[in-house]
């Protein structure tokens, strides 16, 4: 091995030198991404802005983004050594090459946060929607008690609270009129006069 990498060209030897160290850790990002999630520590925001709701920027350059660079970079430099062409071709080949697979890792993690940002439930999209209590509500928010309600399309359990001077027991059906700032919807009750029907999402 050390006398056939002593025969290789400085040049050659650059691109084994980076084609091998990015590789293994290329290697490495994608092993722990799939085994423990997303090891990017450059990327450490990532979880906070899904949870915000609001996905994640375009990130061009990232650190998975470069070892993916680098690993393209250099084996795509390596095959075009191989296919015989000169330093200046080779380098250029090498340098576009790296810079698709950078846009291509990129587009993929912005994409992939979207579907999962997309998914997040809102807990404002349950306001107008009625639900039916599950778990007693005490009187003039005395006691957080359980409603059933849709809320983006999936019937969901969710604390709530009521803003009535009645106790809201189970089966009692309910309207939400707002949402805490800890996540608790506000209820009352609907007419049942007016409202016989099963439970409709007004969104």
């Amino acid at each position: 091995m050390g006398e056939w990498f002593s025969t290789l060209t400085y040049f050659e030897q650059f691109y084994w030198v980076i084609a091998g160290i990015s590789s293994t850790i290329f290697v490495f990002v994608l092993i722990t991404t799939f085994l423990v999630g997303d090891a990017d520590g450059v990327d450490g925001d990532v979880d906070a802005e899904i949870e915000a709701d609001t996905g994640i920027d375009f990130q061009f350059f990232s650190f998975k983004n470069l070892v993916a660079f680098f690993t393209i970079f250099s084996w795509a430099g390596i095959s075009a050594m191989d296919a015989g062409y000169g330093k200046g071709v080779t380098l250029i080949i090498s340098i576009i090459a790296g810079l698709i697979m950078m846009f291509i890792m990129a587009s993929l993690i912005y994409y992939i946060s979207k579907l999962v940002s997309s998914g997040t439930l809102k807990l404002e999209n349950a306001i107008g929607n009625v639900g039916e209590v599950y778990l007693t509500i005490g009187a003039n928010r005395s006691k957080v008690g359980k409603v059933h309600v849709t809320v983006q399309g999936a019937l969901r359990e969710l604390d709530a609270l009521a803003d009535s001077a009645e106790t809201l027991k189970t089966g009692t059906m309910v309207k939400v009129k707002e949402i805490t700032g800890t996540g608790i919807l506000i209820v009352q009750p609907l007419n049942h006069q007016i409202y016989d029907t099963p439970i409709i999402a007004n969104r």
